[in-house]
């Protein structure tokens, strides 16, 4: 996440591209240049001509086309000024002649024909104040950052000293302060922190993924689920290691929303924090991809023991032809989600009733 915030920072500020630009320049040809100079001399040596704002007000109301243009007045023809010395003069009023399509000034000063334009309606945009000032927000993300690091290295130094019930709070925070992407991207997270320890065996966890798909709800919800499953076999009841996982999993996202509320007000406006935004929501995407790719090679249920573990879901056509419908019905004809699985679960109970009963 941070390589994909720092390539768009980067691609977006164009660093490259002026890298890119500055050999170019120095070898440029001077001669474009000198005649780019050359013709910045001539536009300055121009003659300035300047009409006083009455000048067309002066003039009478209409000039037909075959009136000659003004001729240059007679002492100047007379004299050997250069252009140089001519654009020094003081500025003349000179009569230009109308065209047949413009206005007159009668018209211009009627207010009759033509009324005064009403402004048109302007709308206020309000800004809401922040819901907490910047000196907590940073307050908060400190003492995350230092809350974090501690856990981090109890976690390192003591890693078979600390009961379960630690170490499932500093795993599940952990999973929680380091995924960006969604609900998707935390289940492969929390298999490789909660199965290969060994506190849940693989069936379980993908019976309780099933499950907790077939509900409403966020995928962090599964945490609780897996809290309750590792606490089995120690002195803490499974409703504590239920309460341990859900405080463990949502805090960081919470204590990090709420730092950076106050520090949003003035890094929204930074096209730097922009870009930086951008980059991360492309690179949370490609996380989905990732953790999709991964479940469907563990999603088929096995058996007991080590078949249990999850297989892929390829291996068997019946269930990539419910993945193939459920995906089409819901992309192309609109179904919705919880009807989408119930049409999975109705072709899983089809799929035993055939080839396993």
């Amino acid at each position: 996440m941070v390589g994909a915030g720092l390539s768009t920072l980067i691609w977006d500020l164009r660093w490259l591209q002026s890298i890119a630009h500055h050999p170019a320049k120095l070898w440029k040809s001077p001669k474009g240049n000198k005649k780019s100079q050359a013709i910045d001399v001539d536009r300055r040596s121009w003659p300035r001509i300047s009409t006083p704002p009455n000048a067309l007000r002066s003039s009478p109301p209409y000039y037909s086309l075959e009136k000659p243009l003004p001729s240059i007045p007679h002492h100047l023809e007379q004299s050997s000024l250069t252009e140089v010395e001519i654009s020094h003069l003081p500025p003349q009023a000179i009569r230009v002649p109308l065209s047949k399509f413009a206005i007159m000034p009668s018209i211009l000063s009627s207010s009759e024909t033509f009324p005064a334009r009403t402004p048109l309606p302007t709308t206020t945009v309000s800004t809401f104040p922040p819901l907490i000032s910047w000196r907590l927000g940073t307050f908060l993300l400190v003492i995350f950052s230092l809350s974090f690091l501690t856990i981090l290295l109890l976690r390192g130094l003591l890693p078979g000293m600390v009961p379960r019930a630690f170490s499932l709070f500093s795993s599940l925070y952990l999973a929680g302060t380091i995924i960006f992407g969604g609900g998707p991207v935390v289940i492969p997270l929390l298999r490789e922190y909660i199965v290969t320890p060994g506190w849940v065996s693989p069936r379980d966890f993908l019976l309780g993924l099933a499950l907790i798909q077939a509900f409403p709800g966020p995928n962090f919800n599964f945490a609780v689920y897996l809290g309750a499953l590792a606490a089995k076999g120690t002195s803490v009841p499974s409703f504590v290691g239920a309460l341990i996982a859900l405080f463990a999993i949502f805090t960081p996202g919470l204590v990090i929303v709420l730092g950076f509320l106050g520090l949003w007000q003035n890094l929204q406006k930074r096209a730097w924090f922009q870009a930086i935004l951008r980059g991360v929501n492309a690179g949370a995407v490609g996380l989905v991809f990732t953790a999709v790719h991964k479940l469907w090679q563990i999603g088929l249920v096995g058996g007991h023991g080590a078949a249990g573990g999850g297989q892929p879901l390829g291996g068997d056509p019946w269930l990539v032809f419910i993945t193939a419908a459920a995906f089409v019905s819901g992309k192309w004809f609109g179904v919705n989600a919880p009807v989408a699985i119930l049409m999975g679960g109705t072709g899983g109970i089809a799929r035993w009733a055939i080839f396993i009963r």
